[in-house]
């Protein structure tokens, strides 16, 4: 397979002496004047390789590398920079920036090239490694019953992961027609979930999976489901959910899937490839029967779960009438409760109408300090 090189340069007879340069090569090339037009080239043709210059006006070749790198689908791009600017300080700044390689203007042409090999070497060394790999850690988030807001707690936890861990983190919404993270987080973009869903199995790969995720401003990556109720006939397609499950796992050292009800097809497939399950009640005696027939049904469905559950208690009233943690636990078999959420009506609806998580909405809460604390404990288990 060919692969393609992007130009970036806004200078023309740069431009066409490079292309010339390397289609001799056998390289497949693109060319940009300008780094807004780059980005949005590099997001739509996904490159193999850019060679990008510094000096550009409006967004710079230093700006452009930062954008790129905080992009999940473009941030493995490798990049050389390919500029007149020379001094050790601007060559600092440009590996700080997120560049893989720097050369100045003017260069002997196998010098450009024999650093493009190099690069593109690499780049499939690094890849193979990757998919060779330990897969990421998978944590399920699950209802007893519907509402008690999973998609809240896997926002928040996954959140205090991105702060905790420094790292990539994947948020995923798997309940097709009933996402909210769109509206929780203020975002509006096509991608998602159902792009997935609606092509066969076989065409559920990684790079498409990687192309529908979208990175929320705080820095989590997040697979949004459609809100849309017609699309909830997509549930059926389990085969793709399991697939694009197993491709997060690879994109991402943490992901925090939002499972919703025990209601999901495939549930017990995909509880088997989580690391960890979070099932999340709430203090009525109802729900905690619930509760009980659902870990029950894992611990006999699920083969490989054994006993990788974590309970969150949401106390949704401060009714004496409502059941205690000690007693939830006695009821589950002496199964403790790892995170009790208070009360925060209030809150939740300030955090969605503002569209941030409640941690970075009010971080000092005891809610918010509850959330970091658990997100601690789980750190900890998946470092391991």
């Amino acid at each position: 397979m060919t692969e393609k090189i992007l130009i970036v340069d806004d200078d023309l007879e740069t431009l066409r002496l490079i292309g010339v340069m390397l289609q001799r090569h056998g390289y497949e090339i693109a060319a940009a004047t300008n780094g807004s037009q780059a980005v949005t080239m590099v997001n739509n043709e996904l490159p193999d390789l850019i060679v990008l210059d510094v000096m550009m006006p409006g967004m710079d070749g230093i700006e452009v590398t930062e954008v790129l790198r905080k992009n999940m689908t473009t941030r493995g791009i490798p990049i050389l920079m390919f500029t007149a600017k020379s001094q050790v300080e601007d060559k600092v700044n440009g590996y700080d920036s997120g560049a893989d390689d720097y050369l100045t203007k003017p260069v002997h042409p196998a010098e450009l090239i024999a650093h493009i090999k190099s690069l593109l070497s690499r780049t499939q060394a690094m890849d193979q490694t990757k998919a060779a790999s330990k897969p990421g850690y998978l944590i399920g988030v699950l209802g007893a019953k519907g509402g008690l807001g999973t998609s809240t707690l896997a926002l928040n936890l996954a959140t205090c992961l991105v702060d905790l861990s420094k790292g990539v983190v994947i948020a995923a919404e798997l309940r097709p027609g009933q996402g909210t993270f769109r509206y929780e987080l203020g975002i509006q973009s096509e991608k998602g979930l159902e792009q997935l869903l609606k092509i066969p199995k076989e065409e559920v790969t990684r790079q498409k999976t990687e192309e529908n995720l979208v990175l929320s401003t705080f820095g989590l990556h997040t697979l949004l489901a459609s809100p849309k109720s017609v699309d909830s006939g997509l549930l059926c397609h389990k085969d793709q959910q399991i697939q694009l499950v197993k491709h997060l796992a690879g994109i991402s050292p943490i992901t925090i899937l939002d499972l919703g009800t025990s209601f999901l097809p495939g549930l017990e497939e995909l509880c088997n490839l989580c690391h960890q399950i979070i099932i999340l009640t709430d203090s009525s005696q109802t729900c905690a029967e619930r509760t009980k027939i659902l870990i029950e049904h894992l611990e006999t469905s699920a083969t490989q779960l054994a006993r990788r559950i974590d309970l969150v208690l949401y106390n949704r009233s401060r009714s004496d009438s409502q059941l205690t943690a000690v007693q939830i636990s006695d009821l589950l078999a002496g199964m403790p409760v790892k995170l009790m959420i208070p009360p925060i009506p209030e809150l939740a609806y300030q955090a969605t109408q503002k569209h941030v998580p409640i941690i970075r909405l009010q971080p000092d809460t005891l809610a918010s300090q509850q959330f970091i604390e658990y997100a601690k404990e789980l750190l900890s288990q998946i470092h391991k």
